[in-house]
């Protein structure tokens, strides 16, 4: 399980939209620029996103993007969902009439305890918790250049 380019400068698109939430629209050309993400990446992945419900568009001068929901209400887990589509350690998990060998197979549970960790992280860890970090760290940063 490896979680793409698109999953995590979607990550990172989202944080950036979410940090802006109720301030209006993110243009996407600032969006693009902020997170070093070219244009035509960046108009592959917002698709993702809106299509899954997780931000709208607004046209206009002042138009961009913005949140569907509360950044405290999108978890991580809906974010990768959107950007990866279904993915599992190994594809029995998805499907275990994929392998005759499930209901004997010792490695089985392990995948599934390994994958439902996983899961469990992704499914706890909210919009507003990456924005409290991304901040944390942002100020850190800018202390650390400061002394």
């Amino acid at each position: 399980m490896r979680i793409s380019t698109k999953g995590r400068y979607g990550t990172r698109a989202m944080v950036d939209i979410g940090e802006n939430y109720g301030k209006g629209p993110v243009p996407l050309r600032k969006l693009a620029e902020r997170q070093c993400i070219s244009m035509k990446y960046m108009e592959q992945i917002i698709p993702l996103l809106k299509t899954s419900g997780l931000i709208r568009s607004s046209r206009g001068a002042r138009g961009g993007y913005v949140l569907a929901k509360e950044p405290r209400k999108i978890s991580l887990h809906d974010i990768v969902q959107a950007l990866e589509g279904s993915w599992s350690l190994v594809d029995c998990l998805d499907d275990d009439t994929l392998c005759d060998q499930a209901e004997e197979c010792a490695t089985y549970e392990i995948w599934h305890d390994i994958q439902e960790a996983i899961y469990r992280i992704l499914d706890s860890t909210t919009l507003a918790d990456m924005i409290d970090r991304h901040r944390k760290k942002t100020k850190a940063a800018a202390l650390h250049k400061g002394s």
